[in-house]
């Protein structure tokens, strides 16, 4: 079993920055892969980055490559999302979630959710 809480969403400015972070409960956090997904108002929840357990591998969803990263302390149990030259198109709430298989790119599914931090920004 895994908990995970975002942390660091908040209302910034269109071009600024934020870093969101996500802390896991749980010993085998090391073992698992990490993403991030967000969630529009009136949309659907899309992926945003994912990371391999070792963090030797990143995936990014295409309207947030170059601006976005995704990165990972395994002595922590934390996740972290850097997010750079944000848009008003960035806005939603944003989901920090666990999967122990093996995804090698976008994953087919999560087997554990966070509750989500609400980033918001103004134009």
């Amino acid at each position: 079993q895994v908990q995970l809480v975002e942390s660091g969403g908040a209302l910034v400015q269109a071009g600024g920055s934020l870093r969101l972070s996500c802390a896991a409960s749980g010993r085998t956090f090391s073992s698992y892969y990490m993403g991030w997904f967000r969630q529009a108002p009136g949309k659907e929840r899309e992926f945003v980055a994912g990371i391999s357990w070792s963090g030797g591998s990143t995936y990014y969803a295409d309207s947030v490559k170059g601006r976005f990263t995704i990165s990972r302390d395994n002595a922590k149990n934390t996740v972290y999302l850097q997010m750079n030259s944000l848009k008003p198109e960035d806005t939603a709430v944003y989901y920090c979630a666990a999967d122990p298989r093996r995804w090698g790119g976008v994953p087919g599914g999560m087997n554990y959710w966070g509750k989500g931090t609400l980033v918001t920004v103004s134009s």
